[in-house]
């Protein structure tokens, strides 16, 4: 399984969480830069995560937007590895269901 994880800076303790909840692949983009919102969503994605910490409105809206277009779920969690395994872990029952 492929995700985009948007916000946040330092996100190792993420990215190895999503590890060991079966993600393969994890694409980070920090969003700091105003061209990241203009961004296409990777290909071969299978589920979006947005870190709602460290996100301005538009961009959420965008990548909202997005990945309603392109059909790919969308998951939006706090910084936290809590908060993150809680969503992602609440997307994987669903997607199992």
């Amino acid at each position: 399984m492929s995700v985009l994880l948007i916000g946040g800076d330092k996100v190792n303790t993420i990215t190895e969480l999503l590890k060991s909840l079966g993600v393969t692949q994890t694409t980070h983009w920090d969003s700091r830069k105003n061209f990241t919102s203009h961004k296409n969503i990777p290909a071969n994605t299978d589920a979006v995560i947005m870190l709602t910490d460290f996100l301005k409105h538009n961009t959420m809206s965008y990548f909202k937007k997005s990945a309603k277009k392109n059909r790919i779920p969308l998951i939006c969690a706090r910084r936290g590895n809590s908060s993150v395994e809680i969503e992602f872990s609440k997307f994987l029952e669903e997607r199992n269901v």
